[in-house]
């Protein structure tokens, strides 16, 4: 997803990615995208350098954050993308980075694609509410076979597919290290193989 820079799309539009151009695709979000199987007319054609990339998708129907073989339900509504900013929640002293992977599933209740993530965790508070505040995603959505063909991601499909439905825009965020403390206007910038750098600055 992505907004010409200047105009401040909320959602934004899709795009696919052509070298150093980012082309539009003729759908609202890439849920439509992903129902449509991916056939949609192209439109215009912007420079890479002339955009704001923004999350996949900034309204998921859930969000499960896997610890090991079990996952935790996540807020949906803490959805933030690539170089926004991520605001200290009142009375953490302390703000955790937790680099991930996450997937987003398509048709059919199968992964469409792989972004960056990040959970976002603030210890000193009570619950839940650590890592209610903020999880950043993108910086874009690609299609990489050495994560899906991962016995690994078939598992958590199957785990969380197991006596529900998965809809396509579900994401399923996966960390693969502990991550560090970050300090006030400090720039975090996760560099997620196969996928690009996420970059996030804490207020």
């Amino acid at each position: 997803m992505f907004s010409p820079k200047g105009m401040n799309l909320e959602r934004g539009w899709p795009g696919r990615i052509d070298g150093v151009n980012v082309i539009q695709l003729a759908a609202q979000t890439l849920q439509v995208f992903f129902t449509a199987g991916g056939a949609l007319r192209e439109h215009a054609v912007y420079p890479l350098s002339e955009v704001d990339l923004l999350p996949p998708v900034l309204y998921p129907p859930t969000i499960r954050v896997f610890e090991g073989d079990d996952f935790a339900f996540a807020n949906t509504a803490a959805v933030r993308g690539p170089d926004v900013e991520i605001a200290r929640p009142d009375g953490a002293a302390e703000l955790r980075t937790r680099p991930a992977v996450a997937a987003m599933i398509g048709d059919e209740g199968t992964i469409g694609g792989f972004t960056g993530a990040n959970v976002w965790n603030a210890p000193a508070l009570h619950g839940a509410k650590r890592s209610d505040f903020a999880l950043s995603f993108g910086p874009v959505l690609v299609t990489a076979d050495d994560y899906a063909a991962s016995a690994v991601w078939q598992n958590r499909v199957e785990l969380a597919a197991r006596d529900t439905v998965l809809r396509v825009g579900d994401l399923l965020v996966a960390p693969y290290a502990t991550g560090e403390s970050v300090a006030r206007g400090t720039i975090v910038e996760l560099d997620v193989p196969g996928i690009g750098v996420l970059r996030n600055r804490v207020s």
